[in-house]
């Protein structure tokens, strides 16, 4: 019974082409909308996730916290306090650092290019690995040795020195009020895909360089921040927690005094309000749907006055009214139906032609086109069944004599 009914519902389907086309219009387009926003939504999400992933999710930044009044020279950090941290949480820590970095005018012969420096350890590396091309990364020669040497990116040193391989080349620039010739020993090249160009490359007129970070701390080696990577291992919660209540009694103070930046704090935020938008749009973009659905009874009704002696005839040879009832709400949910599937395979070329000309992976869940069709489905029986209701209850003797 039930295929006879899906026969009979492809075969007035196809006796109105361009009317059902044009009925199916709404809920393609609606499908389509939804399953676009939804997996750019998705996609968008899991590019933050990896770009996290990337600059590395273990790690936080510490210092005293901003509201606090009272702000004491004893509030900054030392090496020597640095250092305990390091010793107190060995198990725990990946790598730990003063959080320093500067800006300033790198010189070379004519050449003048404004520089952000971060001043590192020498196995930042470890929690931040680069993809070393010329030269070598820093060591800890470098770091204890106070050396003026740096590394810096290809596009970096091509600014300064017109070559990637600068290896052994020098220039002058200005560190806290004293020029000093720093020596490039490194340079890596950094790999990232569009996305993370986009929110990571910086402005195409600025370097960028790693040198060590005591050269940042000097002359009085105290400085006001922490930056610390916990291990992959490591309950992040709890050692965050552990790691603040550490430090504010170091300095003789209270947690609360304390401020803590984590980088899962960030994604987490980040993804929410992510999620949000993507769920707000793709509901708007639902409300098309509904604009479908009533397409669908309106062309339905237009069926159901045009077929009338059909269905007088159906009934006067035996038709029960659940029978034409059945029949007109199977045409009804085969032309949402077919309507969503031609949205999910729009919906899913765009997003895909995206990512393609984006050289982005893109994210579709299953999940979100099962429920697109069975909704597409759903709103053709519920915008179906009063029409289908009217023809039910036809009087056959008065559907054989309409004209």
């Amino acid at each position: 019974m039930l295929i006879e009914n899906m026969l009979m519902a492809f075969s007035a389907i196809r006796a109105n082409k361009m009317r059902s086309a044009l009925t199916m219009l709404g809920i393609i387009i609606g499908i389509g909308s939804v399953i676009s926003i939804v997996s750019i939504g998705d996609t968008m999400r899991g590019l933050f996730a990896d770009l996290y992933k990337d600059v590395g999710i273990t790690q936080a930044y510490i210092s005293i916290g901003y509201w606090v009044d009272d702000v004491r020279q004893s509030d900054y950090f030392t090496l020597d306090e640095m250092e305990r941290a390091r010793e107190a949480f060995y198990d725990e820590i990946a790598y730990i650092d003063s959080s320093a970095g500067t800006n300033a005018e790198a010189v070379y012969k004519r050449t003048k290019i404004k520089f952000d420096y971060q001043g590192i350890d020498y196995n930042y590396q470890d929690v931040q690995p680069v993809n070393m091309v010329y030269g070598r990364y820093l060591n800890q020669g470098d770091v204890l040795g106070r050396k003026k040497n740096v590394v810096m990116d290809t596009d970096s040193a091509k600014m300064l020195f017109g070559t990637e391989n600068a290896v052994g080349k020098s220039f002058r620039t200005t560190i806290y009020g004293t020029t000093d010739d720093y020596t490039v020993v490194g340079i890596y090249r950094k790999e990232m895909n569009a996305f993370q160009a986009l929110m990571m490359g910086g402005t195409k007129d600025t370097g960028s360089a790693f040198l060590p970070y005591t050269l940042l701390t000097w002359p009085n080696d105290s400085f006001y921040q922490l930056h610390v990577y916990a291990k992959e291992d490591v309950n992040l919660d709890q050692f965050f927690e552990q790691f603040k209540a550490y430090v504010a009694k170091m300095h003789s103070r209270t947690p609360e005094d304390m401020y803590m930046y984590t980088a899962m704090q960030e994604m987490n935020s980040v993804d929410g309000v992510m999620g949000g938008l993507s769920m707000a749009v793709g509901g708007i973009a639902a409300i098309s749907l509904l604009v479908g659905g009533i397409g669908i009874m309106n062309i339905m009704l237009v069926s159901v006055t045009e077929r009338t002696r059909e269905i007088g005839i159906r009934k006067a040879l035996g038709a029960r009214t659940k029978d034409v009832l059945i029949q007109f709400l199977t045409e009804s949910a085969i032309l949402s139906a077919c309507g969503g599937i031609i949205g999910v395979i729009l919906g899913v070329g765009l997003v895909s032609a995206g990512g393609l000309l984006l050289h982005m992976p893109v994210i579709i869940k299953p999940g979100v086109i099962i429920i697109a069709v069975a909704f597409s489905a759903v709103v053709g029986i519920f915008f179906g069944l009063y029409p289908a209701s009217k023809a039910a209850k036809a009087d056959p003797i008065d559907a054989l004599r309409y004209e």
